[in-house]
């Protein structure tokens, strides 16, 4: 084939990936009417639920301008890019009733179904009003946000505890106690329609991945891991997107040692130059439609001459998706993540396998709150401030989060083979939202 037909071809394949990109990505208003949709058949279909479970009929989220709760924040709507003065939101769940009334103790809606309760011209002070309505509904429950556990779920600042508290009749005061589980389980629970929109997002993160792993971004011998970095960085700020961290781009290569763990996220050499026969590793995630992605992926660059990876590359892989297997097939409802981590890494070690696994939780968040399936340095299992006792739900979602360490008699060394993708587990188990890797991704290592 000649070098002008394939480039061509090229430039057409990474064009079609350019163009699929762009067509997912909606103008600002639409992207505004598709949150405040999410949000109202949440509101409808995941609270109710949530507080009953929690055993809470009366949740209060309290949160000042530029200090936002993590939870109110996802209440919000698109509008709204912050909190307006204090902003108390108050649920109360009727279940006898089947009702859930939705209440802005502030001088505005918030929302399409967050009534406005607070008149300031009839009552002046916003704390009388809370109470007010706290008297009026006479609650069993009442739910804050603070939690030793999930710091997701301690969105409630010290001034506003003590400000409510002082002024919660003391009648009341024993009915208060932590909404941990309730904003955990609002944080982590996925919706059919929200799952819809995630499976764009991942393959969208595939498709830059792809793009960034290729010649049409990388010319070996010139590029550096920096370049790609930023690189990454500015293509999702052409696209209108945002990234949630600054992605890492690291190699491996025969003439490296193994560094240890933390070399893949902190204290690189930047503008490393890339090479043939070096083994790319990148971590890369979006945000979008108030969810986020977060994946990790492999790349190798071609020598010349050579048309496909190593073999003992492609063996490590396979080995990084059996670690993936394991951990994945491990992973049932009402387990603890330091169970579930026990399980795969027992499992995985039975068949010599050298696994780490750190799995976290992946959605309204990127580092999200829910079940902690290890971390990088705790492989015994996560302390009780990490969520050690917190259980796996049914419709959560998941970075699948992990490495298996190889040894390479070729380049006699240690390699290790490091994996993220994002995942659901739901009533059927688990599933990949949106494909995993099971093939290096290839560059050319020269121009023909």
């Amino acid at each position: 084939m000649s070098n002008s037909r394939s480039f061509l071809l090229f430039a057409s394949l990474f064009l079609s990936i350019v163009t699929h990109i762009q067509a997912q990505i909606l103008a600002e208003k639409d992207r505004a009417e598709v949150v405040d949709n999410l949000l109202e058949e949440r509101f409808k279909t995941v609270l109710p639920a949530l507080m009953d479970n929690a055993g809470i009929d009366m949740w209060v989220l309290i949160s000042r301008e530029y200090n936002e709760d993590p939870v109110l924040r996802t209440m919000l709507p698109a509008t709204w890019l912050n909190a307006r003065r204090r902003t108390i939101l108050v649920f109360y769940r009727n279940k006898a009733k089947d009702t859930l009334e939705k209440l802005a103790v502030a001088r505005y809606n918030v929302g399409k179904s967050i009534t406005s309760a607070w008149d300031k011209e009839n009552e002046p002070d916003q704390w009388k009003r809370l109470i007010e309505i706290i008297a009026e509904r006479e609650p069993s429950v009442i739910g804050l946000n603070y939690s030793k556990d999930h710091n997701i779920a301690d969105g409630l600042d010290k001034t506003d505890y003590d400000e409510f508290m002082d002024y919660l009749p003391e009648a009341y005061k024993s009915r208060v106690t932590t909404a941990e589980k309730l904003a955990v389980g609002w944080i982590e629970t996925r919706t059919p329609s929200e799952m819809k929109i995630f499976e764009e997002m991942v393959q969208i993160t595939h498709d830059i991945i792809a793009e960034a792993f290729s010649n049409a971004v990388i010319k070996p011998g010139t590029t550096t891991t920096t370049d790609i970095e930023w690189w990454f960085r500015q293509k999702v700020t052409d696209l209108g997107l945002e990234t949630w961290f600054h992605p890492s781009v690291d190699i491996q290569r025969s003439s490296k040692e193994l560094e240890g763990h933390l070399y893949s996220f902190s204290n690189r050499p930047e503008q490393e130059v890339i090479m043939p026969g070096d083994l790319l590793h990148c971590d890369f995630g979006i945000s979008y439609l108030r969810l986020n992605t977060d994946c990790q992926e492999l790349a190798y660059v071609l020598k010349p001459g050579e048309t496909a990876a190593p073999d003992f590359l492609v063996k490590a892989l396979e080995d990084g998706n059996k670690v993936q297997d394991y951990l994945t097939t491990n992973m049932i409802k009402g387990l603890t993540g330091n169970q579930i981590l026990a399980n795969a890494l027992g499992q995985a070690r039975e068949q010599g396998l050298i696994p780490s696994i750190y799995t976290h939780p992946l959605g309204t968040y990127g580092h999200s709150a829910g079940t902690t399936i290890g971390m990088w340095d705790a492989q015994a299992g996560v302390m009780k401030d990490d969520g050690e006792s917190y259980p796996l739900n049914y419709n959560t979602s998941y970075a699948i989060e992990l490495n298996t360490t190889v040894h390479v008699p070729e380049w006699d060394r240690d390699i290790r083979i490091m994996l993220e993708e994002a995942g659901f587990y739901g009533e059927n188990g688990f599933r990949y939202v949106n494909g995993r890797q099971t093939e290096l991704l290839l560059i050319k290592g020269q121009t023909e």
